[in-house]
């Protein structure tokens, strides 16, 4: 495997060589980072995030105080209350499995919310980098932050700064 992976990296390097294509690197969380505008969406999102959880929390403490309370008193409960009360703790439990699924779960309340706030700023930044590489003529920019690993890079290739200076922000 890495035998395939040198020879794809060796073959990779030998036509971006004989193309010369000019290339750059980024890195965007550092860029994100240092936004104040990101820095207050995260805050934002943070806040949120914690207060539906504290929900979230409050409502499984009642669920488990109720499964306290059934454990107690279950001897003493005819077959029928039984069978009422397992009933209120199967609806109060999906009722908790709902409200997480609602706020934090796949396309959720947090999703949207991250969307509304966090996403202009993302798109503000690959506005400046695509910009930057249509100015310069780079043909390809990496992003180094996540994802894709760059196993060696010149600190004179990434131009972080650049799209900072470009944005109006010092690094």
């Amino acid at each position: 495997m890495k035998k395939v992976f040198l020879a794809a990296l060796v073959l990779l390097i030998g036509i971006a060589g004989a193309k010369a294509q000019r290339y750059a690197i980024i890195d965007t969380k550092y860029i994100l980072d240092k936004m104040p505008e990101y820095k207050d969406a995260a805050g934002k999102l943070q806040q949120t995030s914690d207060f539906w959880q504290k929900e979230i929390d409050g409502k499984q403490a009642d669920l488990d105080k109720m499964y306290k309370n059934y454990d107690a008193e279950k001897v003493m409960l005819s077959a029928e209350l039984q069978k009422k009360r397992e009933d209120e703790l199967f609806n109060k439990e999906k009722e908790v499995r709902d409200l997480q699924k609602k706020r934090f779960g796949y396309e959720g309340d947090l999703f949207k919310e991250r969307q509304k706030l966090v996403k202009p700023i993302q798109d503000k930044v690959y506005n400046a980098v695509q910009k930057m590489a249509v100015a310069r003529g780079y043909d390809f920019i990496l992003d180094k932050s996540e994802g894709i690993t760059v196993i060696f890079a010149d600190p004179k290739l990434d131009k972080s700064d650049d799209i900072l200076r470009d944005l109006g922000i010092k690094g």
